[in-house]
């Protein structure tokens, strides 16, 4: 089927602007905050997996118990982040599900901050507030290191990717990254390899990888 609109069209048109992909994220991000509300004070309704939920559930009866929940959370949220910079592919399961529905909720359980986790309508403001700041960052990361090339535009983030897709991002994120510039490009090569060898996920090396080199060779 014959494409009816040209690059430059697509590039100004509202699904495929940079400063859209933020206000996707708000919208998901403020349901799965909304979803944790909904576990804590009603017992059903959260975004996530049983094993993970059973994390926040543990804080819930037992507050010192909240850092485990904390901990792997923003771990997550933090990784998903920098994956969909580099890679192009925001997972939802690991940045809003797990970093928003039970990173974030247990980091301000443990802070005695109840308000935004006890109120409906205050944890889908708090929720979209945290999915704004997710998709502007990553956006700005993808601006400073692959989309430096300006071959990029909101388009090329996609959402939805899970766990076992993951696996199978390491080659993408290589040629996506020898795109941006050939340094970049060795770097991802090199991380990638490093990580196969110690029986690593491939994605990881290949990130860190291409973000030291984009740091030492900025792509022009």
């Amino acid at each position: 089927m014959e494409n009816k609109f040209s690059k430059k069209e697509l590039i100004g048109n509202f699904w495929f602007t940079d400063w859209t992909f933020p206000i996707f994220v708000g919208f998901l991000a403020a349901a799965v905050f909304a979803g944790t509300h909904m576990f804590v004070v009603h017992g059903v309704g959260a975004f996530n997996d049983v094993a993970i939920v059973a994390l926040l559930t543990a804080g819930l009866e037992d507050s010192a118990a909240f850092g485990a929940a904390a901990a792997f959370g923003a771990s997550f949220l933090f990784a998903r982040v920098l994956e969909g910079s580099l890679v192009g592919i925001l997972d939802i399961g690991g940045s809003l599900m797990t970093g928003v529905g039970i990173g974030i909720p247990a980091m301000m359980l443990a802070a005695g901050i109840n308000a935004p986790i006890e109120n409906f309508f205050l944890s889908l403001i708090t929720g979209a507030v945290l999915g704004l700041i997710i998709g502007i960052v990553v956006i700005a990361v993808r601006k400073f290191t692959i989309g430096q090339s300006n071959s990029t535009f909101g388009a090329d983030i996609m959402m939805g990717a899970g766990n076992s897709a993951g696996r199978f991002l390491g080659p993408l994120l290589v040629i996506s990254a020898a795109s941006a510039s050939i340094p970049i490009g060795i770097g991802a090569i090199i991380g990638s390899a490093m990580f196969y060898i110690y029986k690593k996920p491939m994605v990881g090396g290949a990130i860190l990888g291409a973000m030291i080199m984009g740091i030492l060779f900025p792509a022009s």
